[in-house]
């Protein structure tokens, strides 16, 4: 595609190709290709190491943010690691159908089958299938389906697994009660229906669809996950409130609510949802829990909020749209590490214990991931609360973090029976239109149109109201304008109705911007927040080891650019 002028401002595919740098930099080549899980930035030098989760979880979820990476960028970068990626991920594969942690050359660690690791395996095969259409991956994710079902118990209404861990012998496993992890539903079994659901969309498995329906019953009517009210259950038995596994089974059931028509079961998750929005901030910070992790936010907790919100927003509640744009352009983009000159990296291997930790290039290789553990306003939590400063990265969240790059540039331009929505105010090429956005520079919107459109809506951001709201539009050299005090003009609360586009058609849309101050509040701590719009332009006080929101510059006329944006042939949708 051909280069030409375009606003300097957040692209999510440029951000994605900065994901797979990390992706690949964290495979160990000195150990069979397999990811490192964490990182410790702080330490001098830098490093790397391995965890009990490098099996199942950890290979899933690059397989998974690879094949969602490569459709957004085109990118073929790091295909053998991928490749390596792929092969260990069928390895751990037993006769059961399961997948199974490996022996540690370092550790100690019982080979079992880890339940919270099937989820990220089976989302790994779906999006792998999706892709390729593989038969041996079908048959992978089939027999893996039909594992899953065979291990439940089943009663009559729900269907549920007793512990955390199941060995080849079956339940339970010694090891999952030294970890102190009890049989949480949300964490084994209500995450697990989000990939299982697609999985059933796209090859019509009834097992999957089973799995779904009971599970979510399960949660639902059973678990004490959720407390009447909504708010998450603090008890150890339920991981202390633990975000990431609350809000990704949020995430799972909202969508298994609009998959089944259930308008009962969206409600429900919207008042869960938005219980969590009231203990994170607007930009998107979360806790880690309601307890010892509290001042630890992780980005998979904030990708889960991103796509709830985003399920919850295409089922009607549209408000959501503008909650999600502000956690795409601030705390998941601000919480991936691009700049990297406060660490400390080795420029050799010799202080690398094998299949354990790793010192080398740990600035090069983790450019691109994002922050497992971040405050509000600084990547690295390093807090005298909670648990104190534990590690900076962690390889779920870069898996987390690119799926959700994904999921904000997926859903920017949408299409529905002839008509057009472009929810998120962000730069995005498709087959219908181009969006070119100049946010938050200026408060203007440019869309070149590629296809005819019979019905195209804009989602026009809440805080600019609609009185000043003016569009012009330009064909064939004649130049119509319009504002948003037209009659008949609103739709669906906050999208301004442009009727039909046309091929070669260029649209303008401006309107002012808010530029305005909020106190955030987390864990009891206030941080005073300037917005310009729905970006977060500054923080106050700023964060000690690397500041964010700290190097955000504002012009009173965007800046350009030469470049294009990326157009598929064919959506790939989750």
């Amino acid at each position: 595609m051909s280069k030409h002028l375009i606003p300097d401002t957040l692209m999510l595919e440029e951000r994605a190709l900065h994901a797979i740098n990390a992706i690949v930099g964290l495979a160990d080549h000195d150990h069979d290709g397999i990811p490192f899980f964490a990182a410790d930035l702080l330490q001098e030098p830098a490093c790397m190491t391995h965890g009990d989760w490098d099996y199942g979880s950890s290979h899933g979820r690059m397989i998974d943010a690879l094949v969602l990476a490569r459709h957004m960028t085109g990118s073929t970068e790091g295909k053998e690691t991928e490749a390596k990626y792929r092969a260990n991920l069928m390895s751990f594969f037993k006769e059961d159908g399961l997948s199974y942690r490996q022996v540690s050359p370092a550790h100690d660690w019982e080979p079992n089958a880890n339940l919270i690791d099937q989820r990220a395996v089976i989302l790994s095969l779906t999006s792998w299938y999706m892709e390729s259409g593989d038969p041996k991956v079908k048959e992978a994710a089939d027999r893996h389906v039909a594992a899953l079902k065979r291990i439940a118990i089943k009663e009559r209404d729900i269907w549920f697994y007793p512990a955390s861990e199941y060995k080849e012998g079956g339940w339970p496993s010694s090891n999952g009660i030294l970890l102190r992890l009890a049989p949480d539903p949300a964490s084994f079994c209500g995450r697990l229906v989000m990939p299982l659901l697609k999985y059933h969309e796209v090859t019509g498995n009834k097992d999957a669809f089973e799995l779904c329906q009971f599970f979510t019953a399960l949660i639902i009517e059973r678990s004490g996950v959720f407390n009447e009210d909504g708010s998450f259950n603090t008890a150890l038995a339920y991981r202390s409130g633990h975000f990431h596994t609350r809000i990704g089974t949020l995430d799972a059931i909202a969508r298994f609510g609009a998959f089944t028509g259930n308008a009962a079961t969206i409600a429900w998750v919207k008042k869960s949802y938005d219980w969590a929005l009231t203990v994170g901030t607007t930009f998107g910070w979360t806790p880690g829990d309601m307890h010892e992790q509290a001042y630890e936010h992780e980005t998979c907790s904030l990708v889960d909020l991103i796509s709830t919100g985003i399920t919850l927003a295409q089922s009607g509640y549209v408000e959501y749209w503008g909650t999600v744009e502000r956690f795409l352009r601030n705390h998941l983009t601000e919480s991936q590490l691009l700049d990297l000159d406060w660490v400390q990296q080795s420029e050799d291997h010799s202080n690398d214990i094998h299949g354990d930790v790793s010192y080398y290039k740990v600035a090069d290789r983790t450019r691109g991931a994002f922050a497992g553990y971040s405050a509000p306003n600084d990547f690295v939590c390093d807090v005298i609360e909670g648990r104190g400063h534990t590690n900076d990265l962690q390889i779920c969240c870069l898996g987390s973090g690119t799926r959700g790059l994904f999921m904000g540039w997926s859903n920017t331009v949408t299409e529905h029976k002839g008509t057009v929505s472009v929810n998120f105010l962000l730069n995005r090429g498709s087959k219908w239109l181009d969006v070119h956005s100049y946010l938050p520079h200026e408060g203007k919107i440019v869309l070149n149109i590629n296809a005819d459109i019979p019905r195209l809506l804009v989602r026009i951001p809440e805080w600019a109201g609609f009185t000043k709201i003016k569009y012009t539009r330009e064909r064939d050299g004649i130049v119509t304008a319009g504002h948003g005090k037209e009659p008949s003009r609103w739709v669906n609360r906050c999208f301004l109705l442009l009727d039909e586009a046309y091929e070669g058609e260029t649209i303008t849309i401006t309107f002012p911007l808010s530029i305005r101050t909020t106190v955030e509040t987390a864990v009891d701590q206030s941080f005073v927040t300037e917005w310009r719009g729905d970006d977060v332009v500054s923080i106050t006080p700023q964060g000690k080891t690397k500041p964010l929101y700290t190097s955000r510059v504002v012009f009173e006329q965007a800046p350009m650019k030469e470049g294009s944006l990326r157009r598929p042939e064919q959506d790939f949708i989750w």
